[in-house]
């Protein structure tokens, strides 16, 4: 019986995982931060083809799911900058690990 609660719980994780880190843009916001921090133009730049509107969304769902802090700094002008937290620095090493998988598995098709 303890397994089965086991697995639902395993289950349940993946899937919330999968909806914050499956939406498209997600993976390369973090990837991109991954490198370190960024302005909002900066990560733009870095994932190109992505809309303001999108990335502002999109940065405020993994802000808001703990993968990414956003820095004020004290203007004029006002510097707003971008950077994984510690759970999202944590993701960093998985990221790299299916990109490798993804590379021997998907792209040699």
């Amino acid at each position: 019986m303890a397994d089965d609660h086991d697995a639902r719980q395993c289950d349940a994780a993946v899937s919330h995982a999968f909806s914050v880190l499956g939406k498209r843009w997600n993976g390369m916001i973090l990837d991109v931060l991954g490198e370190g921090e960024l302005s909002f133009s900066g990560v733009r730049r870095a994932v190109s083809g992505i809309s303001d509107a999108v990335l502002s969304d999109r940065l405020t769902e993994l802000s808001d799911a703990g993968l990414i802090a956003r820095q004020v700094a004290p203007g004029p002008p006002v510097a707003v900058t971008y950077a994984l937290t510690e759970a999202g620095c944590r993701l960093v090493p998985i990221l790299n690990q299916l990109g490798e998988w993804a590379e021997g598995n998907l792209l040699r098709r």
